[in-house]
């Protein structure tokens, strides 16, 4: 069992930014592949960013602004967010896959974190 903890969510205005972190609870973080999803109000859960050994993968929506990476010493991931939106807005979820990045982004993570809520003022 992965346990994942977010955090670095807030309230910030448009154009700005934010970093979110994700700790994970494992002695082989370096194994799993790791992802961010989000969920705005009335929306489904949607693929974020990606992160596996070697390559990082994103949604079209936050690609160029952001940037999602990890730091296996310490077992967890970031997502810096830069350029944000108000439709940014959304509870952005860690997850971790044990069968690569791939199965982690089309047919779902292991596991989940409880979220953090980022909102984005006009």
């Amino acid at each position: 069992q992965v346990q994942l903890v977010e955090s670095g969510g807030g309230l910030v205005q448009a154009g700005g930014s934010l970093r979110l972190s994700c700790a994970a609870s494992t002695r082989t973080f370096s194994n799993y592949a790791m992802g961010w999803f989000r969920q705005a109000p009335g929306k489904e859960r949607e693929f974020v960013a990606a992160i596996s050994a070697s390559n990082t993968y994103y949604a079209d929506s936050v690609k160029g602004r952001f940037t999602m990476s990890r730091d296996n010493a310490k077992n967890t991931v970031y997502l810096q967010m830069n350029s944000l939106k108000p439709e940014d807005t959304a509870v952005y979820y860690c997850a971790a896959g044990g069968r690569g990045s791939y199965q982690l982004r089309t047919g779902g993570p292991d596991y989940w974190g409880k979220g953090t809520l980022v909102t984005v003022s006009p």
